[in-house]
């Protein structure tokens, strides 16, 4: 019986320690579970936090493009730049509809802007001209575009392109003496950083004193002068070669380019860090390697994106230092996607780009019927639109047709190239459609190296990952355009808050805009159909307020990109181009003047802002008065004319009775006067009509006791006496369009006219169909090229030339 109960307790005892064990088992494989599903939710979380907030930022922060075909890049005084501007979505290249206003500036080498002008746009498509006066310097000039919502981002956004502008009635300035450091030299490590002991990509890009790239041949040395890596530059001065960097090592490169030499230090050398490195491996995949040195091992995530869309979110361990991801091609956007590394605590710490080779959608078929005309002959042109499949697809086109000369040569800038290439990397890039025009190996490698050496990325990951909707200073013109001022107390000097003003546009359309000022006396008058030189008239009520002074502000951006514009030299094999450029800039100004400055009328609404008067008095169907007094007395039923203490007044009267809230807002051509006496001062044989608004009518942060609105014969306020603290300035609304001129010869007496024709520009048009389009020859002869190029609702742009010799 003992023996029994002792083996029984054995049994129980060995039950229970395997209980223990088996209890323990399950503790630690709950607790490594635990403990893995707490790290695999905390690596996924820190991926989905970068995720929300990039997709946060940029659902706030909707970036646009603007391209400009301009119909070439080289004009003399008294010609016009004649330009197309095509607005477009900066993540899928469709037509964006949001800016109504794009801002035109030719600005010179000093950043100073010598013309503007702003363009109406429509669907995100607009076109202008500009005017190239006498005045004008020789030299080289930034041709820029922007909208104002570009203007709350960096200027390098801004389309920028540089034309050339020759003034043969002004001696060139002397050639600029070169110095002895006639190039430059930077270095980029592939990621952003050098580390020591890893070995990476070190990029650099070489370039001479206008900003072109230069072939160059180089060493880079340590402290001992031991050479340690040679390289060579590929194209356009850019190139990149293995680098190892030893541990506590300072390097600088010695660098040749012909018999010129210069000496540059490499980027620092950190002891901590990482390093990222990139390898298409050609097969649909991108290999990519991460390096750390002075680093716990841990978790570390690659954040992928192209034009801020989202392409890829992976994570991966540092394993003695080192980590691999491979990213599948086809999960990236075609043209430049930004690549950035982050570790644990959500800090950017690698970036570079890549760019994968868009898949062209539209071809543009554009040919002239011969490939040779006489002088003043008709030539026919045919344009057609196709997709990939080969069918016409629509697409909104602009074409140009100009002489190429010593002076002018074939312009290469385009909107494919633009749109995918130059609209996403810093600064100008040498030459863009070399990197479309072939594809290759040089080419593969020429493009990466410029992804190397310009990369750069469209915002802060600070700004970005601070998950705070983006505060902007400047409004999108997404109905026209915003004038912007700012209005001040006259006693204090201080900024005056909670001021009602009004904007007036005199004429004979009625134009008033009203604005309260915001705590920091700002005031934005949202207009509408602005168009043409103008005089705008801003006041306060100054039987209300009367100490405050208004400024209106600038519309044009005051930042500029880095961008520098080569040194401007005129060259002996184009002084004879220069001269015949010059004869048919002053002949086509003599003889077609009045034809150069036809101007379409914009189609607007011509009713005032308040819509449908309740009555519509034209005083020529009274008889005439003398007085204001008598006229609003004897004719106008809607009002009840009051003087107490020396003052007039208006009681307007509507269906339900008098208002009592005060006058009605009196307006003279648009201009409001709030002074009543000086309405009965207004000379009736000067006024057309009168429109009265017999009800209470409530307009922006204005609140009026009705609107009386009297037209003038002219539209130029009938000579009344403005108040003085009124803002009165001349300002230029959106520019009115020219028409462009092209003669004709379809009759033998028009082909025998003896007015000479000396177009250099043949043809021009910032809209064209389907169909031949047709212009003529002119006098000149010489090889002459056509550019025609545009983009579809879809987003897929498409360039086109042709040729033909005028004999």
């Amino acid at each position: 019986m003992k023996t029994d109960i002792l083996l029984k307790n054995g049994a129980i005892i060995k039950l229970y320690r395997s209980m223990i064990r088996t209890t323990a088992f399950l503790r630690v494989t709950l607790f490594i579970l635990t403990s893995s599903l707490f790290s695999f939710n905390g690596k996924a979380q820190v991926i989905q936090e970068v995720q929300h907030s990039f997709n946060f930022y940029t659902q706030n922060a909707l970036q646009e493009k603007i391209f400009v075909h301009t119909d070439k890049d080289t004009y003399l005084p008294g010609e016009e730049v004649w330009f197309k501007v095509y607005g477009v979505d900066g993540n899928d290249h469709k037509a964006l509809d949001l800016s109504k206003v794009v801002y035109i500036e030719i600005i010179d080498h000093h950043q100073n802007p010598v013309i503007q002008t702003k363009v109406n746009l429509k669907n995100g498509i607009g076109d202008g001209s500009i005017y190239i006066p006498v005045s004008i310097a020789n030299g080289n000039y930034q041709f820029r575009a922007y909208t104002s919502w570009m203007k709350n981002f960096s200027p390098d956004f801004y389309f920028e392109k540089k034309i050339t502008l020759i003034n043969p009635l002004r001696t060139p300035d002397a050639p600029v003496h070169e110095t002895s450091a006639a190039f430059s030299l930077q270095f980029f490590p592939e990621g952003g950083n050098l580390l020591s002991g890893i070995t990476g990509k070190m990029a650099f890009k070489a370039v001479d004193q206008h900003g072109k790239g230069l072939a160059v041949t180089g060493a880079v040395v340590d402290q001992r002068n031991d050479t340690v890596a040679r390289f060579k530059s590929l194209k356009f001065g850019m190139g990149s070669f293995p680098f190892t960097p030893a541990p506590n090592a300072v390097y600088k490169a010695v660098v040749f380019s012909g018999s010129m030499h210069l000496t540059k230090e490499l980027p620092e050398v950190n002891n901590k860090g990482y390093v990222m490195k990139l390898a298409d491996n050609g097969s649909g995949q991108l290999a990519i390697t991460v390096n750390s040195s002075g680093l716990p091992d841990g978790a570390i995530y690659l954040f992928a994106h192209t034009r801020q869309t989202v392409k890829a979110a992976m994570t991966a361990n540092m394993v003695g230092g080192i980590a691999h991801f491979t990213l599948y091609k086809n999960t990236l956007g075609e043209g430049i996607s930004a690549l950035t590394l982050f570790n644990a605590a959500k800090q950017p710490v690698c970036e570079r780009l890549y760019f994968k080779r868009p898949v062209q959608k539209m071809f543009i078929d554009a040919r002239a019927d011969q490939q040779q005309y006489s002088l003043r002959k008709k030539v026919n042109v045919s344009v057609e639109a196709k997709g990939e499949s080969g069918k016409a697809v629509n697409a909104e086109l602009s074409m140009a047709v100009y002489r190429i000369d010593s002076l002018q040569g074939l312009d290469q800038s385009n909107i494919y190239n633009y749109l995918w290439l130059s609209s996403e990397l810093k600064g100008s890039i040498e030459s863009p459609d070399y990197y479309f025009k072939a594809v290759n190996a040089e080419t593969d490698e020429a493009l990466d190296n410029l992804m190397l050496t310009q990369g750069w990325r469209r915002f802060e990951w600070n700004t970005v990952l601070q998950n705070k909707r983006p505060s902007f200073a400047f409004l999108p013109e997404y109905n026209g355009h915003i004038i912007a001022a700012k209005i001040v107390n006259t006693a204090t000097h201080a900024p005056a808050k909670n001021i009602l003003t009004y904007l007036g546009i005199p004429g004979k359309r009625v134009q008033l805009y009203t604005s309260g000022s915001d705590s920091l006396g700002n005031l934005s008058y949202y207009t509408k159909d602005f168009y043409g030189p103008n005089e705008i008239i801003i006041q306060a009520n100054p039987v209300v307020d009367s100490t405050y002074r208004i400024e209106v502000l600038t519309p044009f951006s005051d930042q500029y990109s880095k961008t520098r514009l080569p040194d401007f030299k005129i060259y002996p094999n184009t002084l004879t181009a220069i001269q015949e450029h010059s004869v048919g800039a002053q002949v086509l100004n003599i003889y077609s003047g009045s034809y150069l400055k036809r101007f379409y009328t914009p189609v607007v609404d011509s009713s005032a802002f308040y819509g449908k008067p309740t009555s519509i008095y034209k005083l020529d169907d009274f008889t005439r008065f003398t007085t204001m007094e008598e006229d609003l007395r004897e004719y106008v039923k809607e009002d009840n004319i009051v003087k107490s203490k020396g003052r007039f007044h208006i009681k307007v009267l509507t269906d339900r009775g008098f208002l009592d809230g005060g006058d009605p807002l009196v307006l003279l051509d648009g201009v409001p006067v709030f002074d009543i006496n000086k309405v009965f001062t207004i000379d009736p044989l000067k006024v057309r009509k009168l429109e009265v608004m017999a009800a209470i009518y409530y307009y922006g942060s204005a609140k009026e006791q009705g609107i009386f609105s009297f037209t003038t014969y002219k539209g130029d306020l009938g000579g009344i006496e403005l108040d003085p603290h009124a803002a009165v300035l001349d300002y230029e609304g959106m520019q009115l369009h020219r028409e462009f001129y092209t003669p004709v010869y379809d009759t033998e007496v028009q082909a025998s006219s003896r007015i000479p024709d000396f177009r250099n520009l043949l043809y021009w048009a910032p809209s064209i169909g389907k169909g031949p389009i047709s212009f003529y020859t002119s006098d000149r002869a010489g090889k002459y090229a056509g550019v025609v190029q545009g983009i579809t609702s879809d987003g897929d742009a498409g360039c086109q030339y042709f040729t033909f010799e005028v004999k």
